[in-house]
């Protein structure tokens, strides 16, 4: 079964769900950046990246690292209350100047033009309730935007996770805990992703109390700045 559905119910549900999460819990994850966004703004100095373009970003912890690692940054989410709070603590912190933010659902296209943004940041956004369909149209989306030798970093929790296979199954291997839904990625599914781009790193990792059992990918639209070897993937 689709895991939307004809009338994007589940997609609805789980908007509304953030909504009110983030309304009754303002800054839930804190204002210290995700072990990823720190590693990804590493890749994207490295490569001499200057605007960072995050999908997902939520109240915006890893948004604000970013601008204050000195990137240009637009911030995107579904969710206006998520973001109202990102441009206050902008405000707050003196990173304002470098951060935009823009209300969009990640299943419809991008509004940014050809080639427009040097990095892509997505810290377990690729693996909240998309479809399978869903996620490969937002990668090539996100393939669209970037330049030649843009890097694109994401995490995913996947089928090692404790949580995978339990809850309320929406198909498609999306599974609900506690009104959250998940969707739990296959290791060849993030190969199929990578189709047309350089594969350069899949990284194991664990985060939370569970612990949740994430996968950071990091892969590179081919040009300039992707030409080097391509990093052994590591899985579990």
């Amino acid at each position: 079964m689709a895991a939307n559905g004809e009338d994007g119910t589940l997609a609805h549900a789980q908007r509304e769900h953030w909504q009110q999460t983030y309304s009754a819990h303002p800054g839930m994850y804190g204002d210290q950046p995700s072990a990823p966004a720190r590693h990804a703004a590493k890749v994207f100095r490295a490569a001499g990246a200057r605007d960072v373009l995050e999908l997902g970003a939520g109240h915006g912890r890893d948004a604000l690292y970013f601008a204050r690692c000195g990137f240009t940054v637009q911030a995107t989410d579904f969710s206006p209350v998520g973001l109202e709070q990102l441009r206050g603590a902008a405000q707050d912190t003196g990173v304002a100047k470098r951060v935009t933010t823009t209300v969009h659902d990640v299943r419809r296209p991008l509004h940014l033009a050809d080639a427009s943004v040097d990095a892509v940041f997505a810290h377990m956004l690729l693996c909240m309730a998309l479809s399978t369909q869903e996620i490969g149209t937002l990668v090539r989306e996100v393939g669209r935007v970037l330049r030649p030798g843009g890097i694109f970093v994401y995490t995913v929790r996947h089928t090692g996770d404790a949580h995978y296979g339990t809850g309320s199954a929406h198909g498609d291997d999306i599974y609900e805990h506690g009104g959250f839904a998940v969707h739990f990625f296959p290791r060849h599914l993030v190969d199929s992703l990578a189709d047309g781009w350089h594969l350069t790193e899949v990284h194991a990792f664990e985060e939370g109390d569970l612990p949740r059992r994430l996968w950071r990918v990091t892969q590179t639209v081919p040009g300039p700045q992707a030409t080097g070897p391509v990093i052994p993937s590591r899985s579990r």
